[in-house]
C-alpha cells in the first residue's frame, strides 16, 4: 500500500484528488494546507509519496519539499506552474517528479506509484522546458555513469551511495541525461542510450 500526503491550500482540490486517488494500492493517509503543516503532517503521517503545490502561505512547497525528503517520503509536485525556474528549484530541493494540475487519473496514479518506487518522473511538457535549457548531446562521464547505474536497475538513493554523491545529484544527472536523450523517464533513457551507442 502506497500511503499518500496531499498538500495544496485549497480544500476543494485536496478533497478532489482524494477522489481521484482510487487504487487498490493507494491510500491517503491525510492532507495539509501550507508547507509548514505539510512537514508536520509528514512527520506525523510517514506517507510514501507526498503530492505537493508549490505556492502556497506560511512556507512555499519547495521550502517544504527540502525538509521532508530529508525524513523519507518521496514528493511529486503537483503543480498549475511550468516555469523553468520552478521545475528546477523543485528538483533541487529534491522532488521526485513534477506534474501539472491538468494530469490525468491516469497519468497522476501512475506517477506515484514510480516516484514510490524511486523513479523520477517529469510531466510531458516539462521535457521540452528541461531540454531547452541543456544543449549538450553527449553524456558526461558522470551522467554515462548514473545511467549506467539505472541500467542495472539501482534505484536513485543507491546510486547515490555508490557514488558518493546526494540522491538530489542524481536526480539532476538524470533530468540532464532525459534532456539529453529527449525523453521523460529512466527506461526510455537507458534503451535510448543503447539504441545511440552510449551505453554498452
Amino acid at each position: 500500500m502506497i500511503r499518500i500526503l496531499l498538500v495544496d491550500d485549497h480544500p476543494v482540490v485536496r478533497q478532489g484528488l482524494k477522489g481521484m486517488l482510487v487504487a487498490d494500492d493507494l491510500e491517503v493517509v491525510g492532507d495539509a494546507g501550507s508547507g509548514a503543516e505539510a512537514i508536520a503532517q509528514a512527520a506525523l503521517l510517514k506517507p510514501d509519496v507526498v503530492l505537493m503545490d508549490l505556492r502556497m502561505p506560511e512556507m512555499d512547497g519547495v521550502a517544504a519539499t527540502a525538509k521532508i525528503v530529508g525524513t523519507g517520503p518521496r514528493v511529486l509536485v503537483l503543480t498549475t506552474y511550468e516555469t523553468d525556474s520552478d521545475i528546477l528549484r523543485a528538483v533541487e530541493a529534491g522532488a521526485s517528479g513534477y506534474l501539472l494540475k491538468d494530469s490525468t487519473t491516469e497519468d497522476l496514479i501512475a506517477a506515484i506509484r514510480a516516484a514510490s518506487r524511486g523513479e523520477t518522473v517529469l510531466a510531458p511538457s516539462m521535457v521540452a522546458k528541461v531540454v531547452g535549457q541543456v544543449r549538450t548531446p553527449p553524456l558526461s562521464a558522470r551522467e554515462a555513469e548514473v545511467l549506467r547505474l539505472v541500467a542495472k536497475g539501482m534505484s536513485n538513493v543507491e546510486i547515490g551511495r555508490t557514488l558518493f554523491i546526494s540522491e538530489a545529484t542524481v536526480k539532476t544527472h538524470l533530468l540532464r541525461v532525459f534532456n539529453k536523450l529527449g525523453v521523460s523517464d529512466r527506461t526510455a533513457a537507458v534503451t535510448t542510450a543503447m539504441d545511440r551507442g552510449m551505453l554498452q
